[in-house]
Parts: structure tokens; sequence; C-alpha cells
């Protein structure tokens, strides 16, 4: 049985890449700006990176297991493996293509010399011995790994110098890509050169070895990312988590990235000496951790996207908080201004009558002007509460820098469970108790991050409804409380929709509703809109909610794993996935219910870990102005056939033919002409 259900699922690593492919299409496609594509090129390259630190690992483990026998049935599909390694093989020589055959002679077109696989020109080179002397050396680090035990980092860039002799080995040599910028960029008459350090380095191996080595090439060793932290660690849980931040670097190696071209037995000798055994041993260009691209040292607005003005909001009250006493306030970032949300954090800071302010953070901007209210706050008296996730990935110590941080200023700070994550995106602002107004709370789609918000696409809702500000204190105080992460007693919820509460329930109940409003010939609907779709119990809910004949929507940017258009069970399912110049971030959940619409915004994708091991929020949409807002954007996304390609069965990607709707920028100017009107309703 498990079997067959199986079939009716897309491998989610297949499904993955299937999006990072997405992300090599928009970069090969010659109307987005030249700089842009570099970019996407960077996106694909740091997807990758996390693809071979968080599922790989997963992967080999199960096929271990089934090698014993003892593999699981739901988890894994004979030869995923290496289907998966067979794809991106496909997708690194697309990325090769595309940089070397495209976008490396635009840039020379522009006057951008890329020096890539090529001598450093003659006319530059006093200029990059000169920075390797002044600034590169200075963060060498050379190894001999046959003399000394040696681990490389994780993702750390090397070159291996191959001597030829047995007296002399193999030695490394470290890039400092991690201390100092990838890219040395200079400028003689109109042209710009910019130069990898790599080759820098490279040109000046002869003042590092007193001999010439006969083969040079780069390498680098992913490692996998998962902190093994005990579930019933009872320590100083901050400090447990820094001490596995180091110990990740040397985790499990899952891949050994080299450059084409090694003689085998020198790539044998190394894989030995590093003790690269059990990782996937893969060749791959010249240069690896491309995604430095996102620091790529030319700025020219003529080579990006063209800056699109942010709608402002017109204050009808002297105050925000004022403003949300009377109606709700809907943004939707980064097509809106930012300023609202750091505002509605600036004036509980200053507002007499606030007394407490509770707040999830899962991922903090570097600097976080959020958190120096929050601490302003409490320097000016008032109580502050904070629920610090130690486990956002590759986030955990910037989490623990600014909790510590936020500790010694007096904050209560509050870790989420080793076992639950709080993936929540809430604040509530509590007044006095004889205060005109008791309580305002902000919920939204995306992290409290003022900088991701200016890429990332996202709703807020700033609202008063004593209907949301109450369940919000119940969160708060469960939170709070001794027997958070320990047991879930049945919170009576009936507007939020909480994860490990009523969440799952809730969505079970509305799509029930559709397909019993379908099975008695009335008209039915759902419109989703996510990141992750992988939860077994929704897809197959909405596989039969397809079969009684529900018209549904998903909209989803990354893991599908359901399988739309077969018939007989999902030909009234339609997949589109958007990638653009905006990351599309936000969760939509939109159900018909006999013309009455629900509409969510929330957290929480529909992925087992959304659904069973995180606490989200999702919230209800009850002024209509706002609903017919998500709507119009949501069928603009729905319409888009140049950024949106439609998903097969098979998760793979099949373009849009019209070529007439780009959904982003039609937003954009939907939210300038209309929106500003209707935000206040």
């Amino acid at each position: 049985m498990l079997k067959k259900r199986e079939k009716l699922l897309n491998s989610r690593d297949i499904s993955w890449l299937s999006f990072s492919g997405r992300v090599l299409e928009e970069a090969a496609k010659d109307e987005v700006p030249l700089l842009e594509r570099l970019k996407f090129l960077a996106i694909y390259s740091s997807n990758l990176d996390e693809f071979y630190r968080v599922r790989i690992p997963v992967l080999m483990a199960l096929k271990e297991l089934k090698k014993r026998a003892i593999a699981s049935q739901k988890l894994i599909k004979k030869g995923i493996l290496k289907k998966t390694k067979k794809i991106i093989e496909t997708q690194q020589a697309y990325f090769g293509s595309i940089l070397k055959q495209h976008i490396i002679p635009d840039l020379k077109n522009k006057n951008i010399h890329l020096v890539y696989n090529e001598d450093i020109p003659d006319c530059i080179k006093t200029k990059t011995d000169r920075f390797f002397f002044d600034t590169i050396a200075a963060f060498l680090e050379i190894i001999h790994p046959e003399q000394k035990a040696f681990s490389p980092k994780n993702n750390q860039l090397y070159l291996a110098a191959d001597f030829g002799d047995a007296n002399k080995g193999l030695a490394l040599v470290s890039i400092p890509s991690d201390e100092i910028p990838r890219f040395f960029h200079t400028q003689i008459e109109n042209t710009h050169y910019v130069v990898l350090i790599d080759d820098i380095i490279r040109a000046n191996l002869k003042y590092i070895f007193t001999q010439i080595p006969q083969c040079v090439f780069s390498f680098k060793v992913t490692r996998d990312a998962e902190l093994d932290l005990q579930d019933e660690f009872n320590g100083d849980l901050a400090n447990e988590i820094e001490k596995l931040l180091v110990l990740r670097d040397y985790g499990m190696a899952t891949r050994f990235l080299y450059a084409p071209g090694v003689p085998q037995p020198t790539l044998n000798h190394l894989i030995r000496c590093l003790q690269l055994e059990h990782a996937n041993h893969i060749e791959g260009g010249v240069y690896h951790n491309l995604k430095d691209f996102f620091a790529f040292p030319i700025r020219d607005q003529q080579l990006q996207y063209a800056k699109l003005p942010v709608a402002e909001i017109t204050y009808q009250y002297a105050s925000l908080f004022e403003e949300i006493k009377h109606r709700d306030l809907l943004l939707h970032t980064p097509y809106h201004s930012y300023d609202p949300i750091l505002r509605f954090f600036n004036e509980a800071v200053l507002n007499p009558e606030v007394e407490e302010i509770f707040i999830t953070l899962y991922r903090v901007a570097t600097n976080s002007q959020i958190v120096h209210a929050l601490i302003s706050a409490a320097k000016n008296g008032k109580r502050v509460t904070v629920f610090v996730e130690l486990k956002a990935r590759f986030d955990e110590a910037n989490n623990i820098k600014w909790a510590k941080r936020m500790e010694n200023a007096g904050i209560r700070i509050i870790y989420s469970d080793q076992k639950l994550k709080v993936h929540a995106k809430i604040s509530l602002v509590k007044l006095r108790a004889n205060a005109p107004l008791n309580a305002i709370a902000l919920l939204s789609t995306g992290n409290f991050n003022e900088n991701t918000a200016k890429t990332y696409t996202d709703h807020s809702l700033f609202t008063s409804s004593s209907f949301i500000t109450g369940e919000l204190d119940l969160l708060f105080t469960y939170l709070s409380s001794t027997s958070f992460g320990k047991e879930y007693p049945a919170l009576p919820f009936q507007h939020l929709l909480v994860a490990k509460f009523n969440l799952l329930p809730t969505f079970l109940h509305h799509i029930n509703n559709e397909i019993n409003r379908a099975l008695n010939g009335e008209e039915a609907a759902i419109i989703i809109k996510l990141n992750n779709l992988e939860e077994e119990k929704l897809i197959h809910k909405l596989y039969e909610a397809s079969q009684a004949g529900v018209k549904i929507h998903l909209i989803v940017r990354s893991i599908c794993r359901i399988r739309p258009g077969i018939p007989g069970l999902s030909e009234n399912i339609r997949v589109v996935r958007i990638v653009d110049r905006y990351l599309e971030h936000g969760r939509i959940f939109v159900f018909h219910n006999g013309g009455n619409e629900r509409v969510f915004l929330g957290s929480s994708d529909w992925m087992d870990r959304n659904i069973y091991r995180r606490i989200e929020v999702c919230f209800p949409i009850y002024n209509e102005e706002l609903k017919q807002q998500i709507k119009q954007m949501l069928t603009l996304q729905l319409q888009d056939d140049i950024a949106a390609v439609q998903l097969d069965k098979n998760a793979q990607n099949v373009e849009l033919a019209e070529r007439t709707t780009r959904s982003q920028e039609e937003i954009h100017k939907l939210i300038h002409a209309s929106f500003r009107d209707l935000m206040y309703q």
C-alpha cells in the first residue's frame, strides 16, 4: 500500500533540483539584466551547497540503511541518489555553458573583463602582484596533509599542489575568501578587470614554494549541516549550540568537489590524505563557491533591475498605533516600505501606555533595528519577552549573538525546545489595562528581518482585533510556560491556526468543505501559495478534492511532491512556479466556501516539519477589502506566463506560451495605482 501511495508523490529531492533548474533558466535569459543573471548563478550555487549539506547526507544514510535491509519504505526510492547526481551533473554543465558562452562574453561587450580560466593580463599583473603581497598573504595557510592530519573546513576553498616528488608530496594553500573579497577589481581606461583571488594566489605560488608544482588544482569539501543536539539535553542550549557550530565545519564530508583534469593518482592520494573515501567525488569547474557572485564588484544600474519605488503609507492619525486601533492594516513587502514594521516596534519603545512586548525571532538581521528597539524598550522599563529560535539553520550563530545581547539588556529570552522549532512570525504589544487600546498585534508570513524584506515577497497584518490579540496572548502564555515542548494541551484557538494544535485539522476541514460543496454541484475552489508542499495527508486530501471536482490552483516555489494533471486523480490541480527578481515567500490559503471566502496568511508551509515539529501560526483575513487585495495579487500570479512555469506530473518546468504577464511587475503597478486607497478600508 505504501509503495502504491508513493507513486502518487514526486520525489522531494527531484522537486528541489527542479527549482534549482528553474533558477538556472532565469540566469540564461537574455532579457534579464546582465548582473542579475550573475546573481541567479550565485543563487543556484548557494542552493546546491545547501542540497549537499542537508539532503545528500539523508540520501547517503538511507542508501546505507537499504543495504542493511532496514530502509524506510516511506523516505527512499530506488536509485534516487544516483538520479539526483545525474541531474546535478547536467545542471552544472548548463551552469558552465551559461557563464562561459554567454555571460562572460556579454560582460566583455560592456567593457567588463572577468578573468576566468586564463592568464592574468599583463596590463594588470603589477597590481595583482601587489594585492597578493599587501593583502592576500596575511591570510594564507600552508598545509602539508602528509605530515600532519588535516580536515578541510566546510566549503572552504583550497589549492592543492602536487610536486611529483616523493619527498615533497602534496601541499595545500587556503584561498581566504571568508576573510577577504573573492574578487580583485581594477580599471584601466574604460575597461574593468575582475580577477578571482584564486588565480592571484596561483600566479604567485613561486613565492610560497621553492619548487614549481607539476599540478595545481582547486577543491573544496562540503559537510553535513545537521547539528547533533541530544533530545534530552538540559544544559545551556545556546552554549551547547555554539560548541556544535564549531564542529559543524568538520562534520561528515558529503561532497569532494575538484577541478577537471586532475591526474587520478594525485586525486587518489589527496582523498586518502584527507580521509574523503566516503564522500561523493565530483569533478566540477575550475572555480568553486561561485555563490560569491553575490559580491561581484561591478555596480552598474544599467546592468541591474531598474529600481522600483516602494509604496509609502500616508497616516491618517498621529501614530501607527492609532491607525491600528481604528482599522486593520496589511503590508505587501517589498512592494510596500518596511518602515511601518520598524515603526511598530519604535512606537512600542516610546508609548508610555505600553507595558509588555512579546515577539518570536527566527532569522535576525545582521544589525537588527528591531532588536535595538527591543533593547531600548527593556531599558525604558517595559517587560520584553523574546522567543529566539537557536536552530534556524545557518543563522544559529547570529541568533545566539543577539540573544545574549538582549539578555544582558534585561530582556527575558526563551529558547525553543530541542525537538520543536518556533517558526511563527508574530508579535504582541500589551498596554495598560485602563488604556483605550488593550493590545495590538503584528503577524507576518516573513521573518522580522529588514534586510531580507527588500527581496522577499511577504505579507504583514497589523490588527487590534480582540479575537486575534486574545489568542496571541494565549499562545505567548503557553510558549512562556514550563509545559512548552513537553505536552500539547487542547488550547481553544478559534481564529488563529497554530501548528501542534488546530492547524492541520482546520486545513483538512476547509478542504472537506470544498469537497462536499463540489459533490453537491456547487462551485468549489482552492488557491494555495507555498514555498514547499510535501505533507502526505494534505496532498492526498487535495487529490480527493480534485476527484470530487474542486478546482485547485497551487503556486509552489520550490519542493512540490503533488503530481498534477493525472486523469482520474489530479486533473483539476494546476501548479505554477514563479522565479523573478523577488523571492516569492508569502504563504496564502484561499477557500471558496460558497462565495464567502476564507482567506489565511501565515508562516507555515505544508511540510512534515511545519505541520508536526514546529510552532507555526496562520491568521485569518476578515476585512473584505483586504481579502480582495490578496485575491487580485493571486490572480496576477496565476496569469503569469513570463516569470512563471507550470509543473508537470514529474515536477518538471514547462514554459507557458503566451508571455504577456509578469506578475511581479503587475503587482507593483497595482499596489501603486489602487492599494494605496484600499489599505485603510
